[in-house]
C-alpha cells in the first residue's frame, strides 16, 4: 500500500494512483496535465488553494488504503 506525505511531488503522486486526481479537483486544481503544478509538492499546492495539507494527505492516504 502506498503512503504519501506533504512534501510529495503532485506528479509523483498522480504517478502512483491516478485516482487520486478528484481530490486535486476537489481543492480547484483543475489543470494537473500542466508541468507548474505537476512540479508542485501537495504542501505547495495546499497552500496557493487555501487547502489543509495535513488533511488533503489524510484523505488521500485513506483513499490509497481503501483500493
Amino acid at each position: 500500500m502506498a503512503q504519501i506525505d506533504k512534501n510529495m511531488i503532485i506528479g509523483d503522486i498522480l504517478d502512483i494512483d491516478e485516482t487520486t486526481a478528484p481530490f486535486f479537483f476537489e481543492m480547484g486544481m483543475h489543470c494537473l496535465g500542466c508541468p507548474a503544478s505537476r512540479g508542485e509538492t501537495l504542501e505547495q499546492a495546499c497552500a496557493v488553494h487555501g487547502v489543509d495539507a495535513d488533511e488533503m494527505v489524510r484523505k488521500i492516504n485513506e483513499h490509497l488504503a481503501s483500493n
